[in-house]
């Protein structure tokens, strides 16, 4: 591959973004308005109306994960054909999946609803095959790019843009379907995730290149899997993004099925109601501005794990009954869940870059992105089948142990090893929760009030 006039050489030194990574941050925008429709709540949604089931629920959700498992084969590949040309193919053919699910809905005349489901969900295979095996470019792309000492800024700002443009695409979608929605506004709210993700390819072009080694490009040495994977503070790192990727890993999907089947929610009001979590996850720029640079991910970890137990005890007591379930607590835990997702997903990104070192990078971040989202793929459809194996069941012994409470007391537990695993985890130059804890609490809250009160 020859070196462009638009590559650019990275210096871990440099303190300053490399010009034109803006672009990254356009492109973020645009495939997020893109992707929350048919990866997210929208097509949760399309699939329950045409009778889909806890475990074909988990299917879909699981999906784009799982097949993040071809990064494994290709990330041979990155090096010889080059970071942006391997995102930009892999992005575009998806683009095209996603005008063809558009045409899904509007079969309804001539084909009926399960045929509907099985065509969207071998779409559904296509778009994320496409995107499983492209990805295996990006974090090496956007490591190599940014310098060490901003990795926690870039990440921050660009889980902001994330939750930004994901918020306004689930307002997009509750004001597309409203409540009962016909097949026709599903097939418009596809339509404008095809557009915006073909948006999103003119930005992601534009990003810079960064040229790769020509000893890394033509280097035919088998790549030593087993001992990526017995290097220690990476094998340490495995361990907690599995253990959290089993906790997390159905949340969002049983959380918006709960809404729908257990308080009865509409469609429209339920996007909404999800929304908020993404307006909690545009507030970890403020929460952690700089700090995940200064402070490291170890403190961000432990203190996440914490808060994401109990906001699994929480929804635990909604669905056991013992809490009514005001309109008011359920915002408030879907904010929670966007932030510390949010959280979770850059600390331990920026602690895989900090802990991977450069020489098989690639291979390292195609571990390390099959073990997380593998095991993000697997769990909801586990989650489901237990689910439905508990079915209509509901015994009352403290709180009504229902599916619903049954699948939230089960990720509470999980959420406790998660909290275990974070303390283990290897990073020099992690400071301590409490340190995290006291530029939370004292030192954030005195500087406000420092340039808050009137001088003079």
């Amino acid at each position: 591959m020859n070196v462009t006039a638009t590559q650019v050489k990275v210096e871990t030194s440099q303190l300053s973004f490399p010009t034109g990574l803006h672009n990254a941050y356009l492109f973020s925008i645009f495939n997020a308005l893109s992707f929350q429709v048919v990866l997210g709540s929208p097509m949760i949604l399309y699939a329950q109306t045409l009778g889909a089931s806890a475990t074909v629920l988990g299917i879909i959700a699981g999906m784009m994960p799982l097949l993040v498992i071809f990064q494994i084969p290709a990330a041979q590949y990155v090096s010889r054909v080059g970071f942006r040309r391997f995102v930009y193919a892999g992005w575009g053919t998806r683009v095209l999946f996603i005008f063809a699910m558009a045409l899904v809905p509007l079969t309804v005349s001539f084909l009926n609803a399960t045929t509907r489901l099985a065509l969207m969900l071998a779409l559904l295979f296509g778009f994320n095959l496409s995107r499983g095996i492209s990805s295996a470019a990006w974090l090496p792309w956007i490591t190599s790019l940014v310098p060490d000492d901003l990795r926690g800024r870039y990440l921050a700002r660009d889980a902001a843009c994330v939750n930004f443009a994901s918020a306004v695409s689930f307002v997009v979608a509750a004001g597309g379907l409203g409540s009962a929605p016909a097949s026709w506004r599903f097939a418009g709210l596809f339509a404008f995730s095809a557009i915006m993700g073909a948006l999103s390819l003119v930005f992601l072009k534009r990003i810079p290149e960064v040229a790769t080694p020509d000893q890394v490009r033509t280097s035919n040495t088998p790549v030593p899997y087993r001992e990526i994977t017995r290097y220690p503070p990476f094998r340490k790192l495995l361990w907690g993004v599995l253990v959290w990727a089993v906790a997390y890993g159905g949340m969002t999907t049983f959380t918006v099925a709960f809404l729908k089947t257990e308080k009865r929610m509409p469609e429209s009001v339920i996007l909404l109601v999800s929304s908020l979590s993404f307006a909690g996850g545009l507030s970890s720029l403020w929460f952690l501005g700089p700090r995940l640079d200064t402070l490291g991910s170890k403190p961000v970890l432990r203190f996440a794990s914490l808060t994401w137990l109990t906001v699994a005890v929480g929804w635990s007591l909604l669905a056991g009954k013992i809490l009514t379930g005001s309109m008011g607590f359920i915002l408030a835990l879907q904010f929670l869940m966007g932030l510390f997702a949010a959280l979770v997903s850059m600390a331990y990104t920026r602690l895989a870059m900090a802990v991977i070192p450069v020489m098989g990078r690639n291979h390292f971040f195609a571990v390390y992105s099959v073990v997380l989202n593998v095991t993000l793929g697997l769990a909801p459809v586990l989650w489901g089948l237990v689910m439905d194996a508990v079915g209509s069941a509901r015994v009352a012994w403290g709180l009504e142990w229902n599916r619903y409470s049954v699948f939230f007391g089960a990720v509470s537990l999980i959420f406790i090893a998660v909290m275990v695993l974070a303390q283990r985890l290897e990073e020099p130059k992690a400071a301590s929760m409490e340190a995290l804890l006291h530029d939370l609490l004292i030192q954030s809250p005195q500087r406000a009030w420092v340039r808050l009160w009137p001088r003079g």
